[in-house]
């Protein structure tokens, strides 16, 4: 029968503990002992590993001597570290740095600071470091609270003698032994990635989305009708890559991402077909001359099958931007373009008056360049004509407008640029393979919802405030 870990024999062996644990504890001597720091190891059920007891179990584990102070409960045993006062305290704190993948920093209400981090084994859970051994606040209130407790026996003297052991540090001080700590637990960790890295960046994306959702959830109140998918968005994220702007380029991701979540909030699979079509989008788009198309091709491939392995939204999420960071310096750039800066200006004018008639004479004002010069140059370096360009724009936004506005088609082709509705309706037709009318009424090319819900916890929670 396999042997309870919290029974009174507490004299286990190291084979009992994985062995990326015991190297912990041999590890974290020195540690402790240069920072005078206490460490303690726990398991993946949150336990002290056995080898640690007679460490632990002394003058310098206040959390032991807060627990006699309450109790008047001496601690023996392995099971006796487990039913400290401050025992689920801990256990929260390490399933908080857990799911963010940091160090987390806390205090006890006695004034002690604490500060943990996780170990992963291949992307899985198996322990935890702790380090305590400081007080944050004066010696004299934690005396005082301590003698406020039911301390039966123990004496005020006795109590401030064994406060007096412990020195005072400051949160700074106590955030550079946290991250000293974490060094050690990413060193332990063992994977194909840093999974330490993987979940903060993760932790970075979910507040981010957050954000954009509380956006969306003032825009559309609920009973009303939550927004189509963001064609427009789409492209200024192809767009802003091109140009070499990332960082605005991420943001627009996350505002696709956030719409997405909002307006499919129990259909995982809806979300992750959108992911695969906006990969599919950049692997369409045209190649710098210098780029490789096979090792692009094999590039595109792998985040493609990443993406349709993901199992949930963080992971999904996660993949779609690391997708979209790694291709964008390959394919979507202005750099060796000979006429890089004119482009830009070009650019930037016609996405901020393409809803409205302008002229190749204007685009080229604005770009520097005489005007058959820049239509011949826009044709070879962005690989279509200005009109083509012109009228992709016009038709994304035209298509959002058709699903999310009751405007008549005229107004939503005066309000795109088109000089008429037949010339609209034709040039719409021609891009989409239907009229305006049609797409109205079969709700566009939305993809079909599957009833399949993977959204964590985490996200759900985010979407139904």
């Amino acid at each position: 029968m396999k042997e309870d870990r919290t029974q009174d024999n507490h004299s286990s062996t190291a084979d009992q503990t994985l062995p990326i644990l015991s190297k912990a504890y041999k590890m974290l001597s020195a540690y402790g002992q240069a920072t005078g720091t206490m460490i303690c190891v726990h398991d993946h059920n949150y336990l002290p590993i056995p080898e640690m007891f007679d460490e632990i179990n002394t003058e310098r584990n206040i959390c032991l001597y807060c627990t006699k102070c309450r109790k008047g409960k001496e601690v023996k045993t392995l099971r006796d570290l487990t039913e400290t006062f401050c025992n689920d305290m801990h256990i929260n704190a390490i399933k908080t740095a857990q799911q963010h993948g940091g160090f987390h920093i806390y205090t006890c209400d006695m004034g002690f600071i604490f500060w943990t981090s996780p170990i992963y084994k291949e992307g899985r859970f198996v322990g935890a470091l702790l380090g305590t051994g400081f007080l944050c606040v004066d010696k004299e209130e934690t005396i005082k609270r301590l003698c406020a407790l039911d301390a039966g026996d123990i004496s005020a003297d006795e109590i401030r003698r064994r406060i007096d052991t412990f020195p005072q540090i400051d949160m700074e001080k106590a955030k550079a032994l946290a991250e000293i700590l974490l060094l050690y637990a990413e060193s332990l960790s063992t994977g194909s990635e840093d999974y330490h890295e993987t979940l903060r960046r993760r932790v970075e994306q979910q507040a981010n989305l957050s954000a954009y959702i509380e956006e969306l959830k003032i825009q559309y109140p609920k009973g009303t009708l939550p927004p189509g998918y963001p064609l427009d968005k789409e492209r200024m994220l192809l767009a802003c890559l091109r140009r070499g702007d990332n960082e605005t380029g991420k943001k627009i991701l996350n505002e696709i991402l956030a719409i997405l979540l909002f307006s499919n909030p129990d259909h995982f699979k809806s979300i992750q077909f959108r992911a695969i079509e906006l990969v599919v989008l950049l692997s369409r788009a045209d190649i710098n001359p210098g780029s490789a198309e096979k090792t692009m091709l094999e590039t595109n491939n792998y985040y493609l099958k990443r993406i349709q392995e993901a199992q949930t939204i963080e992971e999904l999420i996660d993949v779609l931007h690391i997708t979209v960071d790694r291709m964008a310096g390959q394919i979507f750039s202005f750099q060796g373009i000979r006429h890089a800066s004119a482009l830009r200006k070009a650019e930037r004018f016609i996405w901020e008056n393409y809803t409205r008639k302008i002229s190749l004479q204007k685009i080229a004002e604005a770009s520097g360049l005489s005007a058959p010069y820049f239509s011949t140059i826009f044709k070879d370096e962005m690989g279509e004509n200005l009109s083509s360009y012109l009228n992709r724009l016009r038709v994304e936004k035209a298509s959002r407008m058709l699903l999310e506005t009751d405007l008549s088609l005229s107004e939503i082709a005066g309000s795109c640029g088109f000089e008429d509705q037949s010339w609209f309706s034709k040039i719409f037709k021609s891009y989409t393979g239907m009229s305006p009318g049609k797409y109205r009424g079969q709700g566009g090319g939305m993809v079909q919802e599957i009833s399949e819900n993977n959204l964590s916890a985490d996200y759900k929670t985010i979407i139904a405030k």
